[in-house]
C-alpha cells in the first residue's frame, strides 16, 4: 500500500519575496512597533518596510553586496536593523548581526574573517571606506525619493550567520547553510514552542542574539505584529505585554528574573500570553515555578540547543512539573550521552551531550575561523555541554565540560550554584568559576551582579547559601560586578571570567 501524495506541494518562498507579497496583500497593516526607551513608539507598515528595504538593497548593491557576500549589522535594536536585513536578503546576501557594544578588537576579529562584506556600524573608520556604512545612512533611506520598486526575487543561500566573539579565545562565525526561505503556511517550525501565524510577538532581547533575530523574522514571515524593544527594561516589557496584548515571545532567564521581581507583578495582566519561549541559558527551577504561577504551566516552553542547530530538546511547563529541572526530550534529532571514547554512558550518569539532526548527513552549520566541533564517526555532534538522562529519556543539564570545577576530586557544576545565587532577591545574575588552589585543585568563586540599587551583605549571603547547597559546592570567595560580560548568544562568558582570575588567591 502506498501513501497518497498531497494534492499540492508547499509553496516555498524567500524571506525577501514573502515581504513583497505581504506588502501587496496588507500594505497598511503594522508589522513592527519599536518601543523606545523614552516610552514613545514608532511603527512600520508592510508597505513601508518593503519600500525601505528595497532602497537599502539598491544602496548595498552599489557598495558591492550580493549573493556571495555578507552584511554585518552592528547596530542596536531599531527599525533600521530590519530594513537592512531585508535589504541584504533581497540581494541574496547573508546577514551577520553583531553587538554594537563589542570592543573594537573583538568586532574587527569577527568581521575580519569575512572577505566580501559590507558593515553597518557606528564605529570609527577610515574616510571613504566603501565597506562601511553608519546607521544614519540607513535612516536617510526611510523617506527618500530613490527607487523603491520591487527587485528580482533571489533566495539568500546562506542567509544567516551568528558571530562568536571569542569567549574561548578565538573569534568565529557560525553559518546556517540552508536557503533563507520557508514554506508559506508551514506551522511546524513554531508549533513546538507555541508560535502560530498572526500573533503579537514581543522582541525583548538584542537582535545580535540568535533567538530574538531569528524568531522575530520568522514572525514577520508568519504575519506577526512584532513589538521590538529598543533596550530591555523589565517594567517597560510588562507594560508592553499589557498594552499590546502580547501572545508570544522569547525571554532569556535573566529577563524573566527582572519581570518577576517587579514590585506589583502579581497584579499585572499576563492573560494574553499564549507562550513564553525560554532559552539561551539554564532556567533556574525557582524561576520556572514563578512564571508558571503567573501564566499557566502550558504557557511556559523551554528549549535547549545551540547556534549550530545540531539538535534541540523541548519541554512545556506542565511536562516540566512532572520532571522538574529537565530540559525535555529531543525534537527532530537523536540524542546520546557519551564518554570521551564516544561510548554511551549508563543512564543517570553525566556525560557529553551529542545530537544527530534529522537532516543528517546534510550539515546544519559550518564555521568561519574555527575547525568543526567534535563529531562522532556516525554523525553525532557535540558543542561541549554535559548532562544525563532519566529513566524516561528526559535530559538534565550539568554544565559545559570546560566550565566544570573539580574541587578536591568532587565535580561541581557552576549552573547549580548560579541557580541558587539567582534565587536571592537582590541578585540580578551570577557567574561561578573555579580558581586555582594548591591543595584542592580549584575552589568555587562567585561573581555576583546585584540588582540596581541593591546592597548585598556578603556574610548574610554566605549564610543564605548554606541553606541551599551542600558544603563543598558553596562559593569560598565572592566578588561583585556591576554587569557580567556576555557573548553573542547572550551567555555569560565564564571562560573569560575564569582566565581573568587565574592568579586570584583566596585567603
Amino acid at each position: 500500500m502506498t501513501t497518497p501524495r498531497p494534492s499540492s506541494e508547499p509553496r516555498i518562498v524567500s524571506f525577501g519575496r514573502r515581504l513583497t507579497e505581504l506588502a501587496a496583500a496588507r500594505p497598511d497593516a503594522t508589522v513592527i512597533t519599536l518601543a523606545k526607551q523614552d516610552g514613545s513608539e514608532d511603527t512600520l507598515t508592510y508597505a513601508e518596510l518593503e519600500a525601505w528595504s528595497n532602497r537599502a538593497a539598491r544602496l548595498f548593491a552599489s557598495k558591492g553586496l550580493g549573493p556571495t557576500s555578507m552584511l554585518c549589522i552592528g547596530i542596536y535594536n531599531s527599525l533600521e536593523h530590519y530594513a537592512a536585513a531585508y535589504g541584504a536578503w533581497k540581494l541574496g546576501a547573508c546577514t551577520l548581526p553583531l553587538s554594537p557594544r563589542m570592543p573594537d578588537i573583538e568586532f574587527q576579529g569577527i568581521t575580519g574573517l569575512v572577505e566580501n562584506k559590507l558593515v553597518i556600524a557606528d564605529r570609527p573608520h577610515s574616510s571613504g571606506d566603501d565597506a562601511h556604512l553608519r546607521k544614519a545612512d540607513i535612516t536617510a533611506l526611510r523617506h527618500a525619493t530613490t527607487d523603491a520598486s520591487a527587485l528580482p526575487d533571489i533566495t539568500a543561500h546562506p542567509g544567516k550567520a551568528i558571530g562568536s566573539g571569542g569567549s574561548t579565545g578565538r573569534s568565529k562565525i557560525i553559518v546556517d547553510p540552508k536557503p533563507w526561505a520557508r514554506a508559506v503556511g508551514d506551522t511546524l517550525l513554531g508549533a513546538n514552542v507555541g508560535m502560530r501565524p498572526g500573533q503579537v510577538q514581543l522582541v525583548a532581547g538584542p537582535l545580535y542574539h540568535n533567538s530574538p533575530f531569528s524568531w522575530s523574522h520568522y514572525g514577520i514571515f508568519d504575519e506577526h505584529h512584532i513589538v521590538v524593544m529598543e533596550r530591555y527594561d523589565a517594567a517597560l516589557a510588562m507594560d508592553l505585554i499589557e498594552r499590546h496584548r502580547i501572545q508570544f515571545g522569547f525571554l532569556a532567564p535573566t529577563m524573566m528574573m527582572r519581570i518577576v521581581r517587579l514590585p506589583d507583578v502579581d497584579k499585572r495582566d499576563f492573560s494574553s500570553i499564549e507562550s513564553i519561549f525560554v532559552t539561551a541559558a539554564p532556567c533556574p527551577p525557582w524561576l520556572k515555578h514563578r512564571w508558571i504561577e503567573l501564566t499557566a504551566p502550558e504557557k511556559v516552553m523551554e528549549a535547549f540547543g545551540s547556534s549550530e542547530a545540531a539538535g534541540a530538546c523541548l519541554i512545556r511547563g506542565d511536562e516540566w512539573l512532572q520532571h522538574p529541572g529537565s530540559v525535555g526530550k529531543p525534537a527532530g534529532a537523536e540524542l546520546r550521552i557519551l564518554d570521551d571514547s564516544f561510548n554511551d554512558v549508563p543512564q543517570g550518569e553525566v556525560g557529553e551531550i551529542f545530537f544527530r539532526p534529522a537532516c543528517h548527513p546534510e550539515p546544519t552549520y559550518y564555521y568561519i575561523g574555527s575547525p568543526p566541533t567534535k563529531t562522532t564517526p556516525d554523525g553525532f555532534i557535540s558543542v561541549g555541554d554535559m548532562g544525563y538522562l532519566d529513566p524516561e529519556g528526559y535530559l538534565f543539564l550539568s554544565d559545559r565540560r570546560v566550565d566544570l570545577i573539580i574541587r578536591g576530586g568532587a565535580n561541581i557544576y557552576p549552573a547549580e550554584v548560579e541557580a541558587a545565587l539567582t534565587e536571592h532577591a537582590d541578585i540580578a545574575d551570577a557567574a561561578v568559576v573555579g580558581i586555582p588552589h594548591d591543595e584542592l585543585g580549584k575552589t568555587v568563586h562567585a561573581i555576583v551582579e546585584p540588582r540596581p540599587g541593591a546592597r548585598i551583605d556578603e556574610p548574610a549571603l554566605r549564610a543564605w547559601m548554606k541553606q541551599r547547597l551542600t558544603s563543598y559546592k558553596l562559593p569560598e570567595s565572592y566578588e561583585f560586578m556591576a554587569q557580567l560580560p556576555r557573548d553573542q548568544s547572550g551567555k555569560i562568558r565564564r571562560s573569560q571570567l575564569a582566565r581573568e582570575r587565574e592568579n586570584l588567591k583566596v585567603a
